[in-house]
């Protein structure tokens, strides 16, 4: 695979960089998107239908079912080579921070540190009556020993708005970066979609990596198309 010596030339000398990865870098490990991950006996409800606190007040126990399933897909699946390779990416340049707006964990299993998850972690939970603290956590029986309500997962649902530190966090980075990378994600989700030309706009390098044409694609300094975990790997071989 080759690269222009530009590219080279500005990720070695750049010292902050930023990734935000979407759904295709997960895809890449077996994953299915979020819409297209209703299959078996999930295939007759529609995510919008579970991803919803409304949905959570009703029926509790369908949605937590529905989590439980598919926090076990995330599990089954393997960081693939795009995952380790921003883990590598971290090591060797001077200020990193992934961004994602993943919930799976797969970073964190390739051994990235500096994470922020716009969309929370689907790992985690949080108390949904009160928002009590975690250490009060009945995880096996679902429920918070603080004031007895449910557990749900700690991800963002529909109508509900992003964790505003991890917003403000990805947000700095993005304008205080050199080079910006935008992986496996469709650039049409908002806020996480504003985030390369806010870098751009400060005089950063955008690289998108994504199998698709997205509304990225012809403004990006650099656009591949294909795979993350065959571009990545390459590419930070060929410039570190």
């Amino acid at each position: 695979m080759n690269f222009s010596s530009s590219l080279i030339e500005s990720l070695r000398a750049a010292q902050k960089i930023v990734a935000l990865t979407g759904a295709g870098i997960s895809a890449e490990s077996g994953l299915a998107t979020f819409r297209d991950a209703q299959t078996g006996l999930w295939s007759r409800f529609k995510p919008e239908e579970l991803a919803t606190a409304q949905a959570f007040r009703q029926n509790p126990k369908l949605v937590s079912d529905w989590y439980a399933w598919r926090r076990e897909q995330a599990l089954n699946a393997k960081p693939n080579a795009g995952h380790l390779a921003l883990a590598a990416m971290e090591k060797r340049a001077p200020e990193f921070l992934l961004v994602t707006q993943n919930v799976d964990g797969l970073h964190a299993r390739a051994g990235s540190s500096r994470i922020v998850e716009l969309h929370g972690n689907i790992h985690r939970f949080r108390c949904f009556k009160n928002d009590c603290a975690s250490d009060r956590f009945d995880i096996e029986n679902g429920r918070c020993r603080s004031c007895g309500g449910e557990l749900r997962p700690d991800v963002v649902w529909f109508g509900e708005m992003l964790p505003v530190d991890a917003l403000e966090t990805a947000i700095a980075a993005s304008e205080g970066c050199d080079v910006f990378f935008s992986i496996g994600t469709s650039s049409l989700v908002y806020p996480a979609a504003d985030l390369w030309r806010r870098a751009k706009s400060n005089g950063a390098i955008v690289i998108e990596i994504n199998k698709d044409p997205t509304p990225l694609t012809p403004l990006a300094d650099y656009s591949f198309p294909g795979k993350a975990g065959e571009i990545l790997p390459a590419l930070i071989n060929t410039s570190w």
